[in-house]
């Protein structure tokens, strides 16, 4: 526990290394902290916090700067968040359009990245279960047919089968026919169990057909629900504190680009309510030692179905990018409710 007088030197501390990302030295705390005390009093002070371990002294300066742990106590207990004014709200969501939810999550992320100046990351919605309103067969050329699947929400995925025999393109229509007339409104793994019985009663042919479909649609279920949109990295390679180890940058780009650590922890912030904030080793990922990720769950219809999230340095203004988090999933999941 921290006294006040220790509090409100942390809390200046904090402030002013998020708005200069200089060590803060004790005639700055004097200044800007409002007490009436002297630099000794301020330099006892601090030598306590970082024998705590809340503060450190760079090597080339008397000043000092906030640790991860200081950013916590800071978030936790200390910061106040500046609520964005109704025209920013209105522009925002001027700029999120329900006619199309691949489109949204795009818009969304480009939203939290243009507006926070960091990665904005926008995880695909999850559903409970993925249905179809319509599937087609096309031929392309000898044994290759293009399989296109309608989503209800008007999402088209196109796979290229590879088959072992050509079709003709009556007898595709024909499968689709089959599929549109019996298995709409299903789910992939619904049109499996029904099919199962079903498969020994058509042609050998049709049935290698029906088989190569269900597997593609599986894939395309599988990328619906396990990936995301990120905007806006290249921010990063402009952030002092990031890109003065090209290394680490490295291994941040290498983690957006694997997304299996990332989606991870979105999916962690997903079973979770409202905003989460995971500072430099709380993510559990050596990639974001040095960074911070604030997140915030999405819904539609009621239902929760993704995460949203801006990655930035540790010394990010939290005051105004939580409230951009926040504001962000809410008019994404109203948006995705209309769609």
């Amino acid at each position: 526990m921290l006294n006040e007088r220790a509090q409100i030197l942390l809390k200046t501390l904090v402030e002013r290394h998020i708005g200069d990302g200089q060590p803060v030295g004790s005639r700055a705390l004097q200044q800007y902290s409002g007490l009436d005390i002297s630099s000794a009093t301020i330099r006892n002070v601090m030598a306590d916090l970082e024998d705590i371990g809340l503060v450190s002294s760079p090597h080339t300066s008397a000043g000092r700067v906030p640790t991860a742990l200081a950013y916590r106590l800071f978030i936790d207990t200390m910061l106040v968040t500046r609520p964005l004014d109704s025209a920013r709200v209105q522009q925002m969501q001027s700029q999120l359009h329900p006619d199309n939810p691949s489109r949204l999550i795009a818009q969304a992320s480009n939203i939290l990245s243009e507006l926070t100046q960091f990665a904005g990351v926008v995880a695909t919605p999850r559903r409970s279960a993925i249905t179809v309103r319509q599937i087609e067969f096309l031929r392309l050329k000898e044994k290759r047919v293009l399989l296109i699947i309608v989503m209800p929400d008007g999402e088209v995925e196109n796979r290229v089968l590879l088959m072992e025999r050509d079709y003709t393109q009556s007898q595709l229509t024909e499968a689709g026919n089959f599929l549109n007339q019996h298995y709409i409104g299903c789910s992939f793994s619904q049109i499996r169990e029904k099919l199962r019985g079903e498969l020994r009663q058509l042609h050998q042919d049709m049935s290698a057909l029906m088989a190569a479909a269900l597997a593609a649609g599986d894939e395309a279920s599988a990328k619906q629900s396990g990936d995301y949109v990120i905007s806006g990295e290249h921010h990063l390679l402009h952030v002092e504190d990031l890109s003065a180890d090209m290394n680490r940058l490295r291994r941040l780009f290498s983690l957006f680009e694997q997304k299996t650590e990332l989606l991870q922890l979105l999916e962690a912030s997903r079973k979770g309510q409202g905003i989460h904030i995971f500072v430099g080793a709380e993510s559990g990922l050596a990639s974001l030692e040095e960074c911070s990720v604030i997140t915030a769950p999405y819904s539609a219809d009621g239902q929760v179905v993704g995460t949203l999230a801006v990655v930035g340095p540790r010394r990010m203004d939290y005051q105004r990018v939580i409230p951009i988090v926040d504001i962000t999933a809410r008019l994404l999941g109203n948006a995705l409710s209309q769609s």
